[in-house]
């Protein structure tokens, strides 16, 4: 499997077929470019002997990936060896018991196999999440609650500027990019458009039929892209895919302290600048 350079890629999270593979770059470096374990390696270098040990292990990016292959290969003895596999490409494994159960030991013995939470069991109730929320200094609008709540967000579904646009505008990834990656292959381009979705309810009273060029606007932008008429999205609510690349030009409106975006299919034309509230953010862990 070519990829960008050598990698290793494993997947045995989830689901009831695991995998490894090892991916070869599809073309050497050119000119001056190096990888970022090369980069970081060699700031750690400047920061000292102790650092660049401590970062390194003493193991270029090659060693650190053949290491790991046989640390993987220790676990799965059928596994081909590093020269096979750069020829194979990927190994697979099945799940021997058909399928995977998250928390399977914990299922069948809560008590001798507690879960990494402070009581060992699944909180709906969290405490953690109560003790943040009585001593954090919150920004105005956002909350953490230690059960799970609604929380409104800006410009949501019930924000007072419904009055003005009442269609809300969602962003989703996209299948023929990884956020803009590749967002620039003509081929994938023509494969997949960049859409907005929107349901025939609301297509119907604005003279919309499926593949009609519409405008997409709001106090912030406006854009111009093909229109997907489908029942597939529900009422009310319109859609984009994310990671589209800047095809339009920024045009400087005296009327309104901002910049707008005409001409693309950008869905950041039109969305705010603002960040994500805490009570709407994922927690890694």
């Amino acid at each position: 499997m070519p990829t960008e350079q050598e990698d290793l890629i494993s997947h045995e999270s989830a689901g009831n077929m695991g995998y490894v593979i090892l991916g070869q770059p599809a073309t050497t470096a050119k000119f001056e470019r190096k990888p970022i374990y090369w980069m970081l390696s060699e700031i750690a270098k400047r920061l000292g002997d102790d650092v660049w040990q401590t970062f390194t292990e003493g193991r270029t990016q090659h060693e650190w990936i053949k290491y790991l292959f046989e640390k993987t290969r220790e676990r799965n003895p059928d596994m081909p060896s590093y020269e096979e596999m750069k020829t194979t490409g990927i190994y697979k494994r099945k799940c021997p018991e058909e399928h995977y159960v998250a928390y399977r030991s914990f299922r069948e013995d809560p008590q001798a196999n507690p879960l990494k939470t402070p009581s060992g069991k699944i909180e709906i109730y969290s405490q953690r999440l109560a003790d943040i929320a009585s001593t954090w200094e919150l920004p105005e609008g956002d909350i953490i609650d230690p059960l799970p709540v609604y929380a409104a967000e800006v410009e949501g579904w019930d924000d007072p500027q419904r009055q003005h646009y009442p269609l809300q505008l969602t962003g989703f990834h996209f299948k023929a990019r990884t956020h803009s990656s590749y967002g620039n292959i003509d081929v994938l381009q023509q494969a997949c458009q960049q859409e907005v979705w929107i349901n025939p309810i609301d297509a119907k009273p604005r003279g919309i039929a499926n593949g009609d060029k519409v405008k997409v606007f709001n106090d912030r932008g406006q854009l111009f892209i093909q229109a997907k008429v489908t029942p597939r999205i529900m009422p009310g609510v319109t859609a984009m895919g994310a990671g589209s690349l800047a095809t339009g030009r920024y045009v400087w409106r005296q009327d309104r302290p901002w910049w707008l975006y005409q001409h693309s299919d950008l869905i950041t034309a039109i969305t705010a600048g603002k960040r994500e509230s805490v009570s709407h953010q994922s927690c890694p862990d």
